[in-house]
């Protein structure tokens, strides 16, 4: 297949899942593997970081007056609820950081087109989704401690298949905090991490090493934007208020399917 067309279609994928708890890494590895995709593992990782960096823009471009209402907060002398909220975000991104600085080499293989692991992974998804759906809706802010705990679910869903705002949200909820910020604070949460990953290749090279690749790495990144800008606001109402279990028995279905497709 065409490299800019399938750059398209998976530009699309990660638009249209980044925003629900669906895994939108693994829905990428799946398209990846029904396209025919031969990059390696490198080249698959980086595709995948750029796609998630263009709904990391979206999401600012969505979120865009809370993130200046928390800019202007942060700057400012006297201490606020918005330098707590920062300093919650900073704390939950160190156990992705960690894991994405330690451990890159495992990270890559992880994105080969396992769809084994992609479906496993997945039906860890739904059981999660499906646990977190009965837990009890409140008005509970996320605390320091709420936000580190967020924060390794974000970690443990670097794992293609296992979503990250389905992760976190699952686990906010899981710990009693209200829905509506929940899901606020997952959004919000990834934008440094993504942000953080492309300084990181940049400054390595990486990106510089890829240069074949860079009409199909920007056909991407509109595609995610644009339609990841789009499904953020018209499903975010939908991510907050929605029951869980729908988008758990929709991974698991999808992660059966794909073990079975293995196997056979």
């Amino acid at each position: 297949m065409n490299a800019l067309l399938e750059a398209l279609i998976l530009g699309i994928v990660q638009g249209l899942t980044e925003f629900l708890p669906v895994s939108s890494s693994g829905h990428l590895e799946i398209a990846k593997f029904i396209l025919g995709d031969e990059s390696t593992g490198e080249q698959s990782l980086l595709m995948t970081v750029v796609l998630h960096f263009a709904t990391a823009c979206a999401t600012i471009f969505v979120f865009r007056k809370d993130i200046v209402e928390l800019i202007r907060g942060g700057l400012s002398t006297k201490r606020n609820q918005h330098h707590d909220y920062i300093g919650k975000i900073i704390l939950s991104m160190v156990p992705a950081a960690l894991i994405g600085v330690f451990m890159e080499d495992t990270i890559e293989s992880m994105f080969s087109q396992n769809l084994l692991l992609v479906g496993a992974a997945l039906i860890v998804t739904a059981l999660l989704l499906i646990i977190a759906d009965r837990a009890q809706s409140t008005e509970r802010t996320v605390s320091y401690s709420d936000s580190l705990l967020i924060g390794i679910a974000q970690a443990i869903a670097i794992i293609p298949g296992i979503s990250r705002s389905g992760a976190t949200i699952s686990t906010s909820v899981l710990l009693k905090v209200d829905r509506d910020r929940a899901a606020r604070f997952s959004f919000l949460m990834v934008v440094p991490l993504i942000f953080g990953k492309m300084a990181k290749d940049m400054l390595d090279g990486e990106g510089l090493m890829m240069a074949d690749q860079t009409g199909a790495l920007l056909v991407g990144f509109v595609a995610a934007f644009i339609t990841g800008a789009l499904a953020c606001i018209w499903m975010i109402k939908l991510v907050r208020k929605a029951q869980l279990r729908y988008f758990g028995w929709y991974c698991a279905l999808v992660g059966i399917v794909a073990i079975i497709y293995h196997l056979s």
